[in-house]
C-alpha cells in the first residue's frame, strides 16, 4: 500500500513543484501572456507585438515588449576635461650682440698745420689739433699716427728730417691736450 500512495504523491509532488517553478519564472512577465512550453516566452502577434493580459499596467513592462515605458537611464554626465595648461613662456630674446668697434680714420691736411719749410705748428693748425684732441677724448682710442710729410724740393736727407720733426711737434701739441703720449 505504501507504493500505491507513495507514486501518486511524488507525482502531485512534481507537478506541484513545476507550477510553482514556471510561476516563478514567469513572474518577472507578468501582465503578458506566456508559453509555457517554450521556456515562458512571451507570445506575439503576427506582426510582432507582445500579447498583454487584462490586468496588464505600464508598471508593468519589460524591455522586450515595451522599451518606450522602460526608464530611461540617467543621462551619462559629461566631464569636461581640465583647461590645457599655458604653453610655455617664450624664452627671453637673446640681447642684441654690441655692435663691432668702428675703425674710424681721422686725416688733417699738413698743408694747414705748418708754414713752408717750418715744424712749428701754425695757429690755424692748433685749431684743427685742438678738435682732433676733443675728438680723441669721446671715442675709444687705440693709436694715433702722426705722419709728416714735406714736398718733393730738397734733398731726400732734408725732407725726412723735416717729416720726422713735424710729426714729433703734432705729437707735443696733443699730449699738451690730454692725449696719452703712448698711444701716439
Amino acid at each position: 500500500m505504501n507504493k500505491r500512495f507513495l507514486m501518486p504523491m511524488m507525482l502531485a509532488a512534481g507537478v506541484a513543484m513545476s507550477a510553482i517553478s514556471l510561476n516563478a519564472v514567469a513572474q518577472d512577465k507578468q501582465g503578458y501572456w506566456t508559453n509555457p512550453a517554450s521556456n515562458n516566452t512571451v507570445w506575439r502577434s503576427g506582426t510582432g507585438l507582445c500579447w498583454r493580459s487584462g490586468y496588464w499596467t505600464p508598471a508593468m513592462a519589460i524591455a522586450e515588449c515595451d522599451p518606450d515605458l522602460m526608464p530611461k537611464p540617467a543621462p551619462a554626465r559629461v566631464v569636461t576635461p581640465p583647461p590645457p595648461p599655458p604653453p610655455p613662456a617664450k624664452p627671453a630674446p637673446a640681447p642684441k650682440p654690441k655692435p663691432k668697434p668702428v675703425a674710424e680714420k681721422v686725416t688733417l691736411a699738413a698743408d694747414v698745420l705748418f708754414d713752408f719749410d717750418k715744424s712749428v705748428v701754425k695757429p690755424e693748425g692748433k685749431s684743427k689739433l685742438d678738435d682732433l684732441a676733443q675728438k680723441v677724448k669721446a671715442i675709444n682710442l687705440e693709436v694715433v699716427i702722426a705722419i709728416g710729410h714735406t714736398d718733393s724740393i730738397g734733398s731726400d736727407a732734408y725732407n725726412q728730417k723735416l717729416s720726422v720733426r713735424r710729426a714729433e711737434s703734432v705729437k707735443a701739441y696733443l699730449v699738451s691736450k690730454g692725449v696719452e703720449p703712448n698711444r701716439i
